[in-house]
């Protein structure tokens, strides 16, 4: 048994991208589950627009308050 993907044969390699394959199918399809059935929970955020309001003038000082 050859432990080493450099020199291993061609089904295997085919094994190997056929279970990353399957694998990431797996994710996709369990993340896009998971996404449309939470949607309808009432958990899901909205943006709101939020109005600039008057300008403010900030400094700073390098001085240290002690109080």
């Amino acid at each position: 048994m050859n432990h080493s993907i450099y020199s291993a044969d061609r089904s295997t390699h085919l094994k190997v991208v056929v279970v990353a394959l399957v694998a990431g199918i797996t994710v996709a399809a369990f993340g896009i589950s998971a996404r449309l059935g939470g949607a309808d929970d009432g958990y899901s955020q909205t943006a709101r627009v939020i109005k600039a309001g008057k300008p403010v003038m900030v400094t700073t000082s390098g001085d240290t308050a002690i109080r």
